[in-house]
This record gives C-alpha cells, sequence and structure tokens, in this order.
C-alpha cells in the first residue's frame, strides 16, 4: 500500500481555460457554499440569528427595489458596452466559461445560489460590521478576475455600494438578493444567447 506524502502536493495558479467544465461548476458551488458558511457563522458570532436575515418581507416592496436596481445596472452595463474596448472589460473568459453552454434552468440555478450565498456574506453579515462602503471594497477586490481593469472593478464596487443600500432602504435581504439574481441571471443570458446566434 503506497503511503500518502502531504509534500508531494503543490500547488500553483490555474487559468480557465485548464480547467474542465466540471471542475469550474464544482469550483464554483464549493466556493459559494464556504462563502455561505462563513455568512451564517459570522451572524452567529454577531448575535444574530441568520434565519432571520431570509424571513420573507410582509409585502412585495423589496421587488420593486431589487429588480429596479438590477434595470439601472444593467442600463449601465449596457451603456458602458456601447464606448469601453472589450477588453477593457475583460474578466478572463470566466463569465464565458460559465454561461455559454448552460440550459437557462441552470444558469437561473446557478444567478440564484450566487445571490443568496454571497448576499448573506456580504450584506447580511459583513455589512452590519463595517457598513456599506467597505464592504464593497471587500466585495470588489474578492472579485479578482476583475482586478485587472479599473472599469469592472469600479462597476463592481458601485453595484455592491447600491446592493447595499438598497438592503439599508428596505431593511430585508431579499432587496439585494433580487437585484443580485437578476443582474446576474440577465447577463448570463445575454452571454448564453448572444455566442448561440
Amino acid at each position: 500500500m503506497k503511503k500518502f506524502d502531504i509534500r508531494n502536493i503543490r500547488v500553483r495558479s490555474v487559468s480557465v481555460d485548464e480547467l474542465s467544465d466540471r471542475m469550474l461548476l464544482l469550483n464554483l458551488y464549493v466556493t459559494q457554499a464556504v462563502t455561505l458558511v462563513i455568512g451564517l457563522a459570522w451572524c452567529f458570532f454577531q448575535g444574530r440569528n441568520p434565519l432571520t436575515l431570509l424571513g420573507l418581507p410582509s409585502d412585495a416592496r423589496f421587488l420593486y427595489w431589487g429588480f429596479g436596481f438590477a434595470l439601472a445596472v444593467l442600463a449601465v452595463d449596457l451603456i458602458l458596452s456601447r464606448w469601453v474596448p472589450e477588453e477593457a472589460a475583460d474578466d478572463g473568459g470566466v463569465n464565458e466559461r460559465i454561461f455559454r453552454c448552460r440550459p437557462v434552468w441552470h444558469i437561473a440555478l446557478l444567478s440564484l445560489v450566487v445571490a443568496v450565498c454571497e448576499e448573506m456574506l456580504f450584506r447580511g453579515a459583513i455589512q452590519h460590521s463595517f457598513g456599506p462602503y467597505w464592504t464593497s471594497i471587500l466585495f470588489a477586490a474578492i472579485h479578482v478576475r476583475y482586478l485587472k481593469h479599473w472599469i469592472p472593478t469600479g462597476l463592481v464596487f458601485g453595484i455592491s455600494y447600491g446592493l447595499g443600500w438598497i438592503y439599508l432602504q428596505t431593511d430585508t435581504l431579499w432587496a439585494p438578493i433580487a437585484a443580485h439574481f437578476a443582474i446576474d441571471f440577465i447577463m448570463g443570458l445575454i452571454i448564453r444567447f448572444r455566442r448561440e446566434a
């Protein structure tokens, strides 16, 4: 029987093109699970019940805030895409690889998972401790693939700050979740069907 030697483990940087589709999806789901666990634990250590953060509001006002903000973000992105060269907004091909061959139901599922997990951590836990500005700095920093270009980094910061703002306005985590979901879902559909056409 061969012994396992931890010294033989090598860590190296891998480009998105080196990952199989299955490994890319596994990486995405695992990182979102870790994000959710950190968010839940952070809320717990703040002395807050994370399940109350996910309680549904009594009215649908949060949907107006969430989807209204998503429409504003998509309009700004559409305007920017007209004047900004494609290489200035390059994310290394990650979004392209994630969405280009997915069925619509899987794009919706991915968008929902990302929205719930990231909003639980960033708006539900971190913003409670540090406020929307520092939360947005951290949110932009973890989207490492955009840091090479200032336009997408600024856009991610602005989106994060807006998500934090609508959370404060509505006092429900479902408003930024709805906005985050709508932005990711519509962008995913654009990537999916633009490539098909």
